[in-house]
């Protein structure tokens, strides 16, 4: 196991802490993951072009070694207001964009691409070279307009709910759909059902998907 140093985040199934100034290493708590897969994901679309950190093995199941980044998370950016929801909508709809330009990796359907299928703004890192995303434990082929629905399902949660973040979450959402993009009525169904599946989401968090939903439509008709 990698010897770790001190804690620096924690989210909702791991922990990432300190290795020294260059390496972090990201430990899930939950053993949901394959850290080994996942890197070689990170590996993939790196190896095209996308911007995700760099990756290095660490003989772990549950570890997963990545380059130390620089720069709050978009979340944090929108929070402190140094970039706006409007400009953060357009920065997403963009890196889904650049990364369904990526070929599949093991799908033999020549529509497939590489699916991050949990991109919002918690999971990009804002760094001195550009945006940067992380997370990549969902990550499989498939058609783009799953993870445009997904996407556009995490904000339209948020939109929807009675947080203080609600008008932003929507003014991000409504500029993330703005330019054409491949978000299909079949994707935004199967990003429903699967959200509604996930372990970590609150009983609250799943009752907000039907308005969401609702809220997609409204803004893509």
């Amino acid at each position: 196991m990698t010897t770790t140093g001190r804690l620096l985040g924690s989210g909702r199934s791991a922990d990432v802490y300190e290795i020294d100034e260059a390496w972090v290493l990201r430990r899930d708590r939950e053993g949901w993951g394959d850290a080994a897969a996942e890197g070689a994901v990170m590996t993939y679309v790196r190896d095209h072009g996308y911007p995700v950190p760099r990756v290095r093995p660490s003989g772990s199941r549950t570890d997963l070694v990545l380059e130390r980044l620089s720069g709050p998370t978009m979340l944090q950016a929108l929070s402190a207001g140094s970039i706006g929801p409007e400009e953060g909508g357009s920065m997403l709809a963009g890196l889904l964009r650049r990364l369904h330009a990526v070929p599949a990796r093991d799908s033999a359907d020549p529509d497939a691409r590489v699916l991050h299928l949990d991109l919002h703004p918690d999971n990009v890192i804002l760094t001195p070279d550009g945006p940067r995303v992380i997370d990549w434990s969902n990550a499989e082929d498939g058609h783009p307009g799953l993870d445009w629905g997904m996407s556009a399902l995490i904000l339209a949660q948020v939109a929807v709910g009675d947080e203080s973040i609600a008008d932003p979450a929507r003014a991000m959402l409504t500029a993330l759909l703005a330019d054409p993009s491949d978000l299909t009525e079949p994707g935004l169904a199967q990003a429903r059902t699967r959200r509604a599946a996930n372990p970590t989401m609150s009983r609250h968090e799943v009752e907000l998907l039907g308005a969401g939903e609702d809220l997609i439509r409204a803004l893509v008709s």
